[in-house]
């Protein structure tokens, strides 16, 4: 039976999962309905796209307006307050005159949902001991790996038996009750060093064993992100298979990511969480540069591409909750903003990733995996180049 002490924190850690899926899902919840929306709002299919472009540059503005304000102001009421507003804005769409209207209060969505990304890894860290925020990070980021997969499958749902406005509905409804549950529980969630510590972001930029850190877990990110952006295009224009075979490789690399980042905590700490870090960049690092040379070989078969991709998720399984850890400790008891800037390393490395390999991604196998390789190296390299956390 579970007694108050455990209950305490578990509570609080399924208040900040909650908080930080429901962001994740103001993207993957609505993307069945974009392609419908110029049907209904008017506007083409281009603005229609920037529905989805616009909310992720609210979320990366929100990032770093929360980051800021989480080293000033209570995060626990910060918290509450960004989700109430969340669910507001999400009604707010379902009431949009036009697509233009609408791409505009995607802005503010995204703006305004990203506060629990922020706040998590600071509070998970006041929470638990190192072995188990380690442990904690990683079951929250298998969780969040399923939300690509899930969300949309809920979305093409609801948008079939209730229309575009149906996403949105349901985002403000348990925005708003997760919304509720924070502030009733507040006392619940820990306030974390970082509402009082003073700094900026430029001390987190200049800070060589942060940016140790921040900069390995983003490279490492994006370079299976820039990858899997451009796999479904890759593989049925490029490689002569069909969306199927995408699914294989993504559900095989989730489910081996789901199994590194679960283990990451009792690895770290029996290995110590420095090699880890550095085993598991290596090896994600590796697997696509596995990719790259069977492509360069010659090789297009779809089921060998999934195999090889094996080792690029669970190497980031190994090293992304150690990794995220010890950004956020080494951002020297500001954790909001250096969870913040971690979080808008590893979007930006990606967006701009991604669209470097866009023009190319048709060309077969070589050309997006050269990309990939290249930024995952790039995270090898910081963890050899720039120092550690002292112990």
């Amino acid at each position: 039976m579970t007694d108050r002490r455990t209950a305490a924190p578990l509570l609080a850690f399924g208040l900040l999962v909650l908080g930080t899926i429901l962001g994740l899902a103001g993207t993957d919840l609505v993307l069945p309905a974009v392609p419908s929306l110029p049907e209904t709002l008017g506007g083409s299919q281009a603005m229609a796209q920037l529905v989805l472009a616009a909310f992720v540059a609210g979320g990366c503005i929100g990032l770093l307006a929360f980051g800021e304000l989480g080293a000033r102001i209570d995060q626990r009421n910060l918290l509450a307050i960004s989700l109430a507003a969340y669910a507001l804005v999400s009604f707010a769409c379902m009431a949009a005159p036009s697509l233009s209207v609408l791409v505009g209060l995607r802005f503010l969505q995204g703006l305004t949902g990203s506060a629990a990304a922020v706040f998590a890894p600071g509070m998970i860290r006041a929470m638990f001991s190192e072995e188990k925020a380690v442990g904690a990070l990683g079951f929250m980021a298998s969780i969040e790996s399923l939300i690509p997969a899930l969300a949309p499958v809920l979305g093409v749902w609801l948008l079939l038996a209730f229309g575009w406005k149906s996403s949105f509905l349901a985002l403000g409804i348990l925005s708003l009750g997760v919304a509720a549950l924070v502030a009733m529980l507040r006392h619940r969630l820990p306030a974390p060093p970082s509402t009082r510590a003073p700094g900026s972001y430029l001390r987190h930029v200049i800070n060589p064993v942060f940016l140790r850190y921040a900069l390995s877990q983003a490279f490492t990110l994006a370079g299976l992100l820039i990858f899997v952006f451009g796999a479904p295009a890759m593989i049925t224009k490029g490689l002569g298979g069909d969306l199927g075979d995408f699914i294989i490789m993504q559900v095989t690399g989730i489910a081996f990511f789901i199994a590194g980042s679960n283990f990451a905590g009792k690895l770290s700490a029996r290995f110590e969480p420095e090699p880890m870090i550095l085993f598991g960049s290596t090896m994600s690092a590796a697997g696509l540069a596995g990719i790259l040379i069977y492509a360069l070989l010659g090789g297009t078969a779809p089921l060998m591409l999934a195999a090889l991709f094996v080792p690029v998720n669970l190497g980031l399984g190994f090293r992304g909750p150690p990794g995220f850890y010890r950004a956020v400790v080494a951002a020297r008891g500001d954790d909001a903003r250096g969870s913040a800037l971690v979080l808008v390393a590893i979007l930006s490395t990606t967006a701009a990733g991604t669209a470097i390999a866009a023009p190319f991604v048709t060309f077969g196998m070589v050309p997006l995996a050269a990309i990939g390789t290249a930024v995952s190296c790039a995270s090898v390299l910081c963890l050899i180049a720039l120092p550690k956390l002292r112990a």
